[in-house]
């Protein structure tokens, strides 16, 4: 069969994508930005779910279509990105073009929680477009994930890298009920759902085989990844709050007052609709992680919070090496140290007040910029000039107490740690 998936680069997407090529479908693949397909069965074409609103827009797009999967969501707004736009004005439109063309089935991934008792702009959006299609005359059926957890998924990143933290910061007691579904049994859902459909309107929870506290999630996760049993830390519910308002203004942020209020809610479903797809229970958290690749996803997860703390230490390096030579350290002795090295005269406040603001630029830089690879090789050319001229007019600073050039060694080290690690 023909099969339209918008949302295709998305995670979701991505995984569907390649399960049905590997079923034998012939999948169309839609999104902002389509890279060239590298498969005969699949095809790719662009759709901007923030402007696509108009039917005219789709029809040519479903043209011949037996099947059209919508997989696009966002869970925080950005710019034209608005849950109006992406959750529902789009998806209507495609489904009324869906519904004009007569295609055979529209699945739509919806959200566990978009019911009823919705409370969150994220929730009511997705439940627009769901009671939308089912007043439609085509035949649908509604799927509604919980946390979807799988490798490359942002999820799981965040979720993996906080298990592996040697104290777990838990919001209050951290018993809020969730029940992740991994990716896999997502997808093998999806392509059973596909090869008998439900009747139409349907609405499948997709989640894991039983609810789980936030709290005993990290627990599983951490006996996946093969580490001990975690120590937690309670965090006062008005604390986390103070931090979700801080992190809403925070680009990239999974967390805000509204992923809170849902966390709060909790996540819970029959697991009964799911395992009926599947023919057997869905995967449970302790079983999220092979155990050939526990080792992997540890140290992967290890370096989600360990490199970031590392960026950061260099950057108050920096940024407090600037300030002392600003004035705190007194300015006669800086002065002194330069005439040894042959700066003097009107040359030197140039160069202490220049090298002073070069490191305060170097320690804002490590933490504001996104792409660091150039400022990383700055910083060591930086630090190798400084040894070395040090190395050469004051070499007495290598039999120091304290060891002033000696640790610029470690601080080498550390950078190209981050040079060679943090992009991958």
């Amino acid at each position: 069969m023909v099969v339209l998936l918008t949302g295709a680069s998305g995670f979701i997407g991505q995984n569907l994508a390649r399960a049905l090529v590997a079923a034998q479908h012939r999948v169309i693949c839609a999104s902002r930005h389509p890279r060239p397909a590298n498969h005969p069965h699949v095809r790719t074409i662009a759709a901007d779910f923030t402007r696509d609103f108009e039917i005219e827009d789709w029809m040519p797009r479903v043209r011949d279509v037996d099947i059209a999967i919508n997989a696009v969501g966002i869970i925080r707004e950005h710019g034209a990105q608005t849950f109006e736009a992406i959750h529902e004005r789009a998806p209507a439109a495609l489904f009324a073009a869906c519904a004009a063309s007569r295609v055979r089935l529209v699945v739509q991934i919806s959200a566990l929680g978009a019911d009823e008792h919705a409370a969150s702009r994220y929730h009511l959006s997705k439940k627009v477009a769901d009671d939308f299609l089912c007043r439609l005359p085509v035949h649908s059926a509604i799927v509604q994930p919980s946390l979807v957890y799988g490798p490359g998924g942002g999820s799981a990143r965040l979720f993996n890298a906080l298990a592996t933290l040697p104290l777990i910061g838990l919001p209050g007691n951290g018993e809020q009920c969730i029940q992740p579904v991994h990716i896999d049994d997502v997808v093998a859902a999806i392509l059973a759902l596909i090869e008998q459909p439900p009747p139409s309107g349907t609405r499948v929870a997709l989640v894991g085989p039983e609810p789980i506290t936030l709290r005993g999630f990290f627990t599983a996760l951490r006996h996946a990844m093969e580490l001990p049993r975690p120590h937690f830390l309670p965090v006062p519910m008005g604390l986390i709050q103070a931090t979700a308002s801080v992190a809403s203004r925070l680009p990239g942020s999974l967390l805000d007052a509204e992923t809170l209020q849902m966390l709060e809610r909790g996540n819970t479903a029959d697991a009964r609709q799911i395992a009926g797809l599947l023919g057997r229970a869905p995967r449970a958290p302790h079983r999220f992680i092979a155990q050939r690749h526990a080792r992997a996803e540890r140290l992967q997860a290890q370096l989600g919070w360990l490199l970031p703390l590392l960026r950061l230490s260099i950057a108050v390096v920096w940024i407090v090496t600037g300030i002392v030579s600003f004035g705190l350290y007194p300015v006669a002795d800086s002065y002194a140290l330069l005439a040894r090295v042959g700066i003097a005269g009107a040359l030197a406040p140039v160069m202490l007040y220049g090298a002073a603001a070069l490191d305060l630029a170097f320690g804002v830089a490590t933490i504001t910029l996104r792409r660091r690879r150039l400022l990383w090789l700055a910083q060591v050319a930086v630090i190798l000039f400084y040894s070395v001229i040090i190395s050469w007019r004051l070499p007495e600073f290598w039999l120091h107490p304290y060891g002033p050039l000696l640790k610029n060694l470690p601080m080498l080290a550390a950078i190209f740690l981050l040079l060679e690690l943090e992009d991958r």
